[in-house]
């Protein structure tokens, strides 16, 4: 007999709370669809009032399986609950679900709200009351429970019992200054439940101030907690909310969680994470963070040559799970450190197999450490990786050839008679025995100029004839730069990250004393990469 764990997402209101984070209508509506399509239980689309873009997103909020809730607070002191504007702006989102928000904590309610702590208590019942008399499931986030229950137990228990008696299906612990630990979290939780709220209408709300969200909350549903809130990839403020994307492959792999409870998402589903998580950063216009668990693009890359030799013979040997459950794949970073046994692996998802004892093995490892000392780094450059190995192994194909190239940069007036710059790229490439001869500014709508690499960025990819509807996907999503000398003889490394419509992305390198050089010879293996993947000779 499995228990059901419900998933709240917050993402859309609680991680838009993080520094920086402003989502237009359309892109909630996006990560709307994407976490009904994972298959989370509750999505919580804003605070409908507070601001026009959370507003006109409940007005046309998408259709989904997963219940659409609007978040808000109990009505004010003062007000009843049916002439409390606030709350009517709340409910006028015409959800069926209402989380609303309140104080549990005595010093806040005080303080704060300048109220006496009865009035409080009254302000919750009625306003819970209120949700259910008007055919709303009504949920309770118990505002700075943790810390209101250490200052005044019967204080917080009375606040969370006058929203539970009061009908909530679901009473919220909040940890929201994210500073209790694990095992106050268990204890806590197993009290409010010893004093008469189940298990089964309690949720878990925390923060990761510690760095410690993911394990109260774990530790909130072992303590018997059933409803989990968190947000994709940890947004929220200060230091961000529990993490779903740690969590929901917790709950689905990872014993006894996987054995014990029930999720409305599918082993499937799971399998979209990676993307998901991913898709969430495109929309920020935030670089992926790397070491992310299950999602990032390093969970699961083994560097050391004794652990590729282990996960060559047995991938669980270095791996807790199977990257391909969540949609991430296994990497063999290859650099200097790496021996024959990360360079087999590597070329084996390569789909290069070459045998124990092969002497390309030994040249294409001289080859990686004689660039690496002259700046390379191949350890995050996977797709320029594959490109000299096959080189090396006379299997890469000879596309196009580039005659040239110039890039130059001028300073002119635009219409608004303002000084600016403006690069123009001229690139002459050969295919088929035909010179091609491409010209691109990088001005873009705005009239802004974008650069000499983006300027050099679309000549290169403007006519490359028969190979040009393979590469009118791609497009340059992260550009890092790096001198790895000083002084006057400083070499500069290039590290591109390119994206197609399929969600692949792809890393190359490019080195130089002259960063346009870099740029460019990165943004050639980045095209090259992409033709070798999904070029089909006729």
């Amino acid at each position: 007999m499995t228990d059901r764990l419900y998933l709240y997402d917050t993402t859309l209101r609680d991680g838009q709370q993080t520094q920086g984070v402003q989502f237009s209508t359309d892109e909630k509506r996006t990560i709307a669809e994407a976490l009904d399509a994972l298959g989370v239980d509750y999505i919580e689309g804003g605070w409908p009032g507070a601001n026009p873009t959370d507003s006109a997103f409940f007005e046309a909020a998408p259709k989904t399986r997963a219940t659409m809730t609007a978040f808000g607070m109990t009505k004010r002191a003062g007000f009843s609950a049916e002439n409390d504007d606030v709350l009517a702006g709340v409910m006028n989102a015409r959800t069926s679900a209402v989380c609303l928000v309140g104080k549990t904590h005595d010093f806040h309610v005080e303080k704060a709200l300048g109220i006496s702590l009865e009035e409080n208590t009254d302000n919750i019942a009625r306003s819970i009351a209120y949700l259910r008399a008007q055919g709303r499931e009504a949920l309770f986030d118990a505002e700075h429970f943790f810390d209101g229950y250490r200052a005044n137990p019967d204080y917080a228990l009375a606040a969370v019992h006058a929203a539970f008696k009061a009908g909530a299906r679901w009473v919220v612990l909040c940890d929201t200054n994210g500073g209790t630990l694990p095992q106050e979290v268990e204890k806590v939780t197993k009290e409010v439940i010893a004093s008469g709220v189940p298990g089964t209408h309690l949720g878990i709300h925390t923060h990761n101030d510690c760095e410690n969200a993911v394990a109260c909350t774990l530790a909130a549903v072992d303590a018997g907690a059933r409803q989990i809130q968190g947000t994709l990839n940890g947004l929220g403020e200060r230091c961000g909310n529990a993490n779903l994307t740690a969590l929901i492959p917790i709950l689905l792999l990872k014993e006894p969680y996987a054995s014990r409870y029930q999720t409305g998402i599918t082993r499937d589903a799971l399998t979209s994470l990676t993307r998901t998580s991913r898709m969430l950063d495109e929309i920020l216009n935030r670089v992926p963070f790397r070491q992310a668990a299950f999602v990032g693009s390093s969970a699961f890359a083994h560097k050391a040559g004794l652990h590729a030799s282990a996960i060559l013979k047995d991938p669980t040997t270095y791996e807790h799970i199977d990257p391909a459950s969540v949609g991430n794949l296994r990497i063999i970073p290859m650099s200097n450190q790496a021996g024959q046994s990360n360079l087999r692996e590597r070329l084996q998802g390569a789909g290069l197999k070459v045998a124990r004892g092969d002497p390309a093995l030994g040249l294409i490892l001289d080859r990686i450490k004689e660039r690496e000392a002259l700046g390379y780094a191949y350890d995050t450059a996977q797709a320029s990786f594959e490109l000299l190995a096959r080189d090396a192994l006379g299997q890469m194909p000879r596309f196009f050839e580039v005659k040239r190239y110039r890039v130059t940069v001028e300073r002119r007036k635009n219409k608004y008679d303002q000084m600016v710059s403006l690069s123009e790229a001229v690139v002459v490439v050969k295919v088929d025995g035909v010179k091609k001869l491409s010209v691109s500014e990088s001005m873009d709508e705005t009239g802004s100029d974008r650069g000499p690499v983006n300027a050099l960025s679309k000549a290169l990819a403007k006519d490359l004839g028969r190979y040009q509807q393979i590469i009118d996907d791609m497009r340059l999503v992260d550009f890092k730069v790096r001198i790895t000398q000083g002084g006057t003889e400083a070499v500069t490394r290039v590290i591109i990250d390119s994206e197609d419509a399929a969600g692949r992305r792809w890393s190359t390198v490019g080195v130089s004393a002259n960063i346009v050089d870099a740029s460019f010879e990165a943004l050639l293996d980045a095209i090259r990469w992409k033709l070798l993947r999904d070029w089909e000779p006729s």
